[in-house]
């Protein structure tokens, strides 16, 4: 099993950034995905999954800002964030269920 996350980065409050998570070695059809961060000194926290039935789930403070999608044709689940702010700054991962496997994680940083 393999998930490598991409497209962190630094941007401004009110900004825009959309993670990718490419996986590989399992059926990624099959398996429910969800994009999850830790910031600094805290746990890790989920923030988005995406059912295998096209059902989606989010944390309250991410509502309406944030849109996880997955193409399984192409075994990626992206996290498009808009409207961010500093409290979304984080290293964010993604993480495969059941097993909660996880990838290195994309590092993102909000401020102005």
């Amino acid at each position: 099993v393999q998930l490598v996350e991409s497209g962190g980065g630094f941007v401004q409050p009110g900004g825009s950034l959309r993670l990718t998570c490419e996986a590989s070695g399992f059926t990624f059809s099959t398996s429910p995905m969800i994009w999850a961060r830790q910031a600094p000194g805290k746990g890790l926290e989920w923030v988005a999954i995406a059912y295998t039935d096209g059902k989606t789930w989010y944390t309250g403070s991410v509502k309406g800002r944030f849109t996880i999608s997955r193409d399984n044709a192409k075994n990626t689940v992206n996290l498009q964030m808009n409207s961010l702010n500093p409290d979304d700054t984080a290293v964010y991962y993604c993480v495969r269920l059941p097993d909660n496997t996880r990838g290195q994680g994309t590092q993102v940083t909000v401020s102005s």
